[in-house]
């Protein structure tokens, strides 16, 4: 099956070349404890089985400041795409995000709203200072991966849907819907979102391990989500080595859990979204 990984992270061994700068000035514990290379990543790769991968900015290693997984995906286009972190509140945003981009640039940007390595705490990320960004990533065809949680900060995601139709949004592990407690009452919670077709979900270990223990009803989740958005637009990423299994073992997850879906919907959700996001990775 052909197979890329849409969601994972690289770490330089060369702090000089490299240095760390997390926002917030938290370090993630997998940032320090598990780093990967983009040499070990290929590695990774190669024993799973997958043929290409997005590199997803370390913001909680870099920062802004892309410049490894530039490097690393410039250095082996055959294999990678990347996609960095910017600030979109400031000023020279939309130009900044400009320059960023074409042949050897990032292929996607990604937005933290939460969490540790967000300084400023409320969903931000629709505030009109960001509007010149938002409108720049629609001109360009540019994915931005959006890390946010669902529950209050929905409302903020569909203002900017409905704000900014033309804009791909890929949100990050599915929005962390809570599975775990109602598969049922998730996935209609996720479903009511496929009416906007900017929209894309990012499914990651993070929503396969809760389907897992789901078990039979897991179904109740899966069925009305991929109903109402359709496979292509639904993209698989292991989120290594944030997730502490090895990339076979989060590749194994992921077709388990999938195992009951149509082929065709598991190509998209495999390789066939991430190919349209990113047509980088068509080229190679």
């Amino acid at each position: 099956m052909d197979i890329v990984d849409a969601h994972c992270h690289i770490i330089s061994e060369d702090p000089t070349r490299y240095p760390k700068a997390p926002i917030g000035g938290k370090q993630s514990e997998w940032a320090a404890t598990r780093p990967v290379t983009a040499d070990g990543m290929v590695s990774r790769m190669d024993d799973a089985g997958i043929a290409q991968a997005v590199l997803v900015q370390a913001t909680t290693h870099y920062g802004y400041d892309n410049a490894y997984v530039l490097d690393s995906s410039r250095h082996r286009p055959e294999r990678f795409v990347a996609v960095g972190t910017v600030d979109p509140l400031r000023p020279d945003a939309a130009a900044s995000l400009k320059a960023a981009v074409g042949e050897g640039g990032l292929a996607g940007v990604r937005l933290f709203t939460s969490g540790s390595t967000v300084p400023t705490q409320g969903e931000w990320f629709v505030a009109p200072e960001t509007f010149p960004f938002w409108e720049q990533a629609g001109e360009l065809d540019l994915p931005v991966c959006l890390q946010m949680r669902l529950g209050p900060a929905t409302r903020q995601l569909v203002e900017l849907l409905e704000r900014f139709p033309g804009v791909k949004v890929l949100l990050d592990h599915i929005g962390y819907p809570d599975i775990a407690a109602s598969p049922a009452r998730a996935g209609a919670e996720v479903a009511e979102l496929g009416a906007h077709p900017g929209l894309h979900l990012k499914l990651t270990h993070r929503n396969l391990e809760r389907l897992r223990d789901a078990g039979n009803q897991a179904g109740d989740f899966l069925g009305p989500v991929v109903e109402a958005f359709g496979a292509g637009r639904i993209a698989w990423g292991s989120n290594l080595p944030a997730a502490e299994q090895s990339l076979p073992e989060l590749r194994a997850l992921a077709e388990d859990v999938l195992a009951g879906l149509p082929e065709q919907d598991r190509q998209e959700i495999f390789a066939g979204t991430a190919r349209r996001l990113y047509p980088g990775l068509v080229r190679a």
